[in-house]
């Protein structure tokens, strides 16, 4: 990808992320408002990819793939730790089953500048879109028990010395703590990381990728 459009896609990404800077709402309305994205309902979701979410692809889980994510959501009832960890399960399970679909199957871990704009690329505005859309699911499904789905929230612009990025977000029903849950850093299938929010923001995040 050309240099000065590289430069375009940060700052269109630092633009994009700016109004999610450190907001959490149990809303996901003005996140999918702002990427021009539709919220999934109970039988579909909706995939982003080619960064930015400039691509839509509407997903809707067969009976047989419903009883795989209630099977694997069903192993986190027993506590918040178990659901969370059981989040990621399910997040890494909708990742394969869509991978093949959009091509995201060979998207790459982390940020490269590169594959802006390739379809089946994904930068962190997609994987946060796609894994708050996985979480939503779940819950309007009624398959969550300890757990609510936020908005995306985004840290970094730059004159911190950080890049923005963005992270999907859920929160303990009991604690009200706040978790990331953020599948950015590794290749498509992977479990993704899943840690409090607060010790997400302060991450020092990896170099770009020119």
């Amino acid at each position: 990808m050309p240099k000065n459009t590289s430069v375009f896609w940060i700052v269109g990404m630092a633009l994009a992320l700016s109004a999610c800077q450190a907001q959490i709402s149990p809303s996901t309305e003005r996140w999918e408002a702002s990427m021009n994205m539709r919220a999934p309902s109970q039988n579909t979701v909706y995939v982003c990819h080619a960064y930015g979410c400039q691509i839509k692809y509407a997903f809707t889980p067969s009976s047989k793939d419903r009883l795989a994510i209630k099977a694997i959501l069903s192993k986190g009832k027993t506590s918040p730790e178990a659901e969370r960890k059981a989040i990621g399960y399910m997040v890494q399970w909708f990742e394969k089953r869509v991978g093949p679909a959009v091509g995201s199957d060979k998207d790459k871990g982390g940020l490269d500048l590169k594959s802006a704009g390739i379809p089946g690329q994904m930068d962190c505005i997609d994987e946060a879109s796609n894994t708050t859309s996985y979480i939503a699911f779940a819950q309007k499904n009624g398959w969550l028990m300890h757990h609510n789905v936020m908005s995306p929230v985004a840290r970094g612009f730059f004159l911190d010395g950080r890049y923005p990025h963005a992270t999907a977000v859920v929160q303990d029903k009991d604690t009200g703590i706040n978790h990331a849950v953020d599948s950015w850093k590794y290749d498509n299938g992977v479990y993704p990381f899943i840690k409090p929010l607060k010790v997400w923001f302060a991450e020092k995040p990896a170099g770009l990728s020119s």
